[in-house]
């Protein structure tokens, strides 16, 4: 079986690749339709959990690693 890789994308997704399975709080599948999806980290996608792109168009701000502690 291939690792899962969750990649963090500054400002933008979490890209995830591999081997894995999406599913509901109540445990029902969601078909990725791919071994590679973005799913959405501004909350403002019209296809949650996949990322749709609206981040761009809403100013959203992340970063690609851990906040720093302070």
């Amino acid at each position: 079986m291939d690792d899962v890789v969750v990649v963090p994308c500054e400002d933008g997704p979490l890209l995830v690749r591999g081997a894995f399975r999406i599913r509901t709080q109540d445990g029902e599948g969601i078909d990725p339709g791919r071994r590679t999806v973005a799913l959405c980290r501004c909350g403002a996608s019209a296809v949650k959990p996949f990322c749709d792109g609206t981040h761009k168009r809403i100013g959203f701000t992340a970063p690609s690693g851990p906040d720093p502690v302070a």
